[in-house]
């Protein structure tokens, strides 16, 4: 599968705040330097995340909201849409699909960036149940609901968006990607985005070496130069 490799605009849908910087930031301030315009829609506020027991429970969904803010300011996305589901508890709804069809509609990208939708056994982390029914609803999002028009017929309706087909979906996470991205001189502007995410984050002194050592691997896997880092897809053709 060849990528689309300028999309004009790219619309990255995680489960939690966090998600989409750990799995393509350094694509996503890449494809920035190049003029695409890049969207996040993020499910859960990361209301079961955090590793501070002093901070209240009730105060994690702004202090995670406005850490991705900041981490996606860093990186140069252009806005993040938050859907406010509840962290841990994520299952594929009608409610779900449509939601991340009307952000499709709303944005009309050229790809969408979506979490696995199959259990990786060798990635636990990656893994997560939030991932995977956000992976997968959001595939259902993308193939039949937002190109159909008939589809939640309210966010025609009562919204005015219209029916809107993807043209090519790209998949983090996947066990047998086909597609990797060179990370190597956007690296350091991923980690400033990871390190922007505090809650998460702070207590990791090795979180650098941690997603170098990552990177090199998958940069390995795809065959690119000793001393590159990668983020690797599999590039589906959704026209």
């Amino acid at each position: 599968m060849t990528p689309m490799i300028q999309p004009n605009r790219l619309l990255a849908v995680g489960a939690h705040p966090d998600d989409i910087d750990f799995g393509l930031g350094g694509t996503v301030t890449s494809l920035v330097n190049q003029g695409t315009e890049v969207v996040y829609c993020v499910i859960t506020d990361g209301d079961a995340g955090g590793f501070d027991p002093t901070v209240p429970r009730s105060e994690i969904p702004n202090i995670r909201r406005n850490e991705q803010r900041a981490a996606a300011d860093i990186l140069g996305v252009s806005r993040v849409h938050f859907l406010g589901y509840r962290d841990g508890q994520l299952t594929v709804t009608q409610e779900l699909r449509r939601d991340i069809s009307r952000i499709i509609r709303k944005e009309t990208p050229d790809v969408v960036v979506i979490q696995s939708p199959i259990r990786n056994i060798d990635q636990m982390y990656a893994s997560h149940p939030d991932h995977i029914a956000a992976g997968e609803a959001a595939m259902a999002a993308i193939y039949p609901d937002s190109r159909n028009p008939f589809a939640h017929p309210s966010l025609v309706a009562d919204e005015d968006l219209p029916a809107w087909t993807v043209p090519q979906t790209w998949v983090t996470n996947y066990p047998e990607p086909n597609y990797w991205v060179d990370i190597t001189e956007t690296f350091d502007r991923k980690i400033a985005a990871l390190r922007a995410h505090v809650s998460q984050t702070e207590h990791m002194t090795d979180l650098a070496e941690r997603m170098r050592s990552r990177a090199a691997l998958t940069a390995a896997d795809g065959d690119l130069p000793s001393g590159h880092t990668a983020e690797a897809f599999r590039v589906l053709d959704t026209r």
